[in-house]
């Protein structure tokens, strides 16, 4: 086998940026890790940051790395769904020095001054234009009849970028407002639309790929009802009425428990490498219960006694987003590298790993944990071995040439 090479890194676009994001998942909870045993653990005091760790946390949990894995992806994906020509070096390598660099920056600030985090957002934000005018220019020059899961993806990279400038805002204005906004549509607006539009593209094809008989299910009108729902859930929250959101949460749990069931999540269990995929999308649904929940108590509840804290959010963000980005990641690996698409027994655990995380996440804000101080800590570990070990398994993948010997 050829030697592991910067130049194999650099061959295609997902492998260089799902290589920096997995790094960067690793990252960011390894530095929350840190954060966390210094506040809830007698190892150490608790570190003293520039800026409040949770909002440091949130930045870091929405933009720090999903970003990386979704470019990887598109920048992969666009040329086939719109049959385009194929991302060049020029776009992708810029795009994954930068947004790498700035990471890196918001790191150092968080250290040493604000104002390294504010540059670093900066950089981030250049490179992220960069990927993003790449992916809009194969959607504009395309003549492809369907371009409906383009549009809605870079729609929602777009206000990812909105967000995250927001966030820079934040940093240099300290005005909350563009605080709430950086999290509330980077969650609503960026993160759910993609991977919510990704799942209803790929997860039926790739179904019917590997399940015997299997009908795609697909109609039109499901992605736009679901994206309306997430853009409601979003606007009412930006406008603080929370109690209110169960109108589109209610409607939104429904549509989601209805794909689980039409797409065959039990039968997906037959092939790991899809049941990964269907299991993450089934966390969709459970997020959206804990949410609708969330929405009737405080319907009623006002002094908010029973709102489950931070379970639905965790749901969403660890047992949806993340769990689908690692199943989405090891597919295309796999598929890219030209080895068997089927997920061996430490991609399974590992998964499962990841699993267990967003379970022991949630149990202290549902009132099933005694002892959250140390459930929060180990929440983070979990994750952090879990991400860890798909780097052990995947990362040396991206250094390698195919082993087909085709190029890409």
């Amino acid at each position: 086998m050829t030697s592991p090479s910067w130049r194999q890194l650099g061959a295609a676009p997902h492998r260089l940026m799902f290589f920096l994001g997995a790094f960067q998942a690793a990252g960011v909870m390894l530095w929350w890790l840190g954060d966390l045993l210094g506040r809830y653990t007698q190892a150490y005091a608790a570190p003293s940051w520039t800026i409040p760790a949770a909002w440091a946390h949130a930045f870091l949990m929405i933009y720090g790395f999903f970003p990386f894995f979704i470019f990887g992806f598109l920048m992969t994906t666009f040329p086939n769904w719109l049959n385009g020509r194929p991302v060049t070096r020029w776009s992708y390598l810029p795009a994954s020095i930068l947004m790498a660099g700035g990471m890196l920056l918001f790191y150092a600030g968080l250290v040493i001054d604000k104002l390294l985090l504010l540059v670093g957002v900066l950089l981030f934000l250049a490179g992220w234009g960069i990927g993003l005018l790449a992916l809009l220019a194969i959607l504009r020059q395309s003549q492809h009849p369907d371009k409906q899961h383009s549009r809605v993806t870079i729609a929602g990279l777009f206000m990812g970028w909105l967000g995250a400038c927001a966030y820079g805002l934040w940093l240099f204005t300290g005005a909350i407002q563009f605080l709430n906004f950086s999290r509330i549509a980077g969650i609503w607006f960026f993160l759910l639309p993609i991977f919510l539009t990704v799942s209803h593209r790929m997860i039926p094809f790739f179904s019917s790929r590997v399940l015997t008989a299997y009908v795609i299910y697909r109609p039109d009108w499901i992605l736009p009802a679901m994206l309306a729902c997430a853009t409601g859930h979003g606007l009412l929250e930006l406008l603080g009425l929370d109690a209110w959101r169960g109108f589109f949460d209610l409607p939104f749990l429904a549509l989601a428990a209805w794909l689980s069931y039409r797409w065959d999540l039990l039968r997906s269990f037959q092939v790991r490498l899809l049941a990964v995929l269907h299991i993450a999308f089934f966390w969709l649904a459970i997020a959206l219960a804990f949410y609708s929940f969330q929405d009737v108590a405080l319907l009623f509840d006002h002094a908010g006694d029973f709102t489950l804290g931070f379970a639905p959010l965790h749901a969403l963000g660890i047992g949806f987003f993340a769990a689908m980005m690692l199943a989405m990641a090891s597919r295309v690996t796999l598929g890219h590298s030209g080895r068997p698409l089927a997920a061996d027994a430490l991609t399974w655990t590992l998964f499962l790993g990841l699993q267990a995380a967003a379970v022991l996440r949630i149990l202290p804000d549902i009132g099933l944990s005694i002892a959250p101080g140390l459930i929060y800590p180990l929440a983070a570990s979990v994750w952090l071995f879990s991400i860890v070990s798909w780097i052990w398994k995947y990362g040396l993948i991206y250094w390698q040439p195919r082993v087909d010997g085709k190029s890409g």
